[in-house]
């Protein structure tokens, strides 16, 4: 019977020709974004292998160096840069390049038209401990005409400007989530068919949570707003869910509802999350789902980004709660 049922079992919608299918959606119909997210949907698989054969081989290990962050850089953080640049320099629509691990973008294909900021290798500190991590990307359409040098307004644009954003969850399942601005969609990987398979259609994030996610460690240099939130979140018999791993925290949210918080902190005045490559990503997929992004005054999608490695306060979630966050900052309290 169990044999029987394994055969009736429909395999499911692949991510590839959900893409195909979608292409009409896209403003700029040419095949280049699609072809774009299949090479990040690949380097993904690479990426996944390595942080599964993590334990077996000798790539746990610190490299002895720093990103740009101030983060210090493991082995795998190093290797998914490589992998997701490679991939992305072999496809040829990208024109450049912005990742956490370089101090400056890489000029890839100057005829290409698009230009992705990415984070590699999310929470790899969190690798040796066997939690889940991840990859966070963003696409932008070039300003200036392939073909031209690679200007700054090309790199340095708003989240609202994103054509295709998402992330990769290497977790218990590895999961490929994105969004092109028409609703969010979730592939999980099939490592026995090499397949993503769409697993989670049309994702929407409750209006309102019962999982605040902060790290409470740092809350004596707090604000006196998010300190009354963390009161208020206790007061409700809300649940405290922290795992350390932007990706896994976002996603958990994401499918039972909460927000997720990284407020200023005495060490980290200006928030310590990336704008270009982890909070636009993320804003956008939170609002396609129906939640909401802020710093606490603004929308996420609106702030000017000023330089490739700026940082940002950062709420995300449920609509709702987002909403309680902004107004007690609002307030002053």
């Amino acid at each position: 019977m169990a044999e029987a049922s394994r055969i009736a079992d429909s395999i499911g919608f692949t991510l590839d020709r959900f893409i195909k299918n979608k292409q009409g959606q896209f403003q700029y119909a040419t095949g280049e974004l699609s072809q774009l997210l299949r090479d990040i949907a690949l380097a993904a698989k690479v990426v996944n292998r390595e942080v599964n054969k993590a334990g077996l081989v000798d790539i746990m290990r610190p490299m002895g160096s720093q990103n740009q962050s101030g983060e210090d850089q493991q082995t795998l953080d190093v290797l998914a840069n490589i992998r997701f640049t490679r991939a992305l320099t072999k496809g040829g629509e990208v024109c450049a390049l912005i990742s956490e691990e370089m101090e400056s973008y890489v000029d890839l294909n100057n005829e290409g038209r698009y230009v992705v900021a990415i984070d590699p290798l999310d929470g790899s500190s969190n690798i040796d401990v066997n939690v889940s991590i991840g990859t966070i990307f963003s696409i932008y359409r070039r300003k200036t005409s392939p073909g031209q040098p690679i200007h700054p307004e090309d790199i340095l644009q708003l989240g609202t400007d994103q054509v295709a954003a998402g992330y990769i969850l290497y977790g218990s399942s590895t999961m490929l989530v994105y969004t092109t601005g028409h609703g969010v969609n979730g592939f999980t990987y099939d490592p026995s068919l090499g397949e993503y398979f769409l697993s989670h259609p049309d994702m929407t994030i409750p209006h309102d949570g019962k999982i605040y996610s902060i790290n409470e460690g740092a809350s004596q240099s707090f604000s006196p707003a998010i300190k009354k939130y963390l009161e208020q979140c206790k007061d409700a018999n809300l649940t405290a869910r922290y795992i350390g791993s932007l990706v896994a925290d976002f996603h958990r949210n994401l499918l039972k509802g909460g927000i997720y918080l990284y407020p200023a902190t005495a060490k980290n005045l200006e928030g310590k999350l990336r704008l270009l490559y982890e909070c636009n990503a993320l804003a956008f997929v939170a609002e396609q789902a129906g939640g909401k992004a802020s710093d606490g005054r603004r929308r996420i999608l609106e702030i000017p980004p000023k330089e490739l490695h700026q940082r940002t306060v950062f709420y995300a979630g449920s609509r709702e709660m987002v909403k309680d966050v902004e107004q007690l900052v609002k307030d002053g309290i």
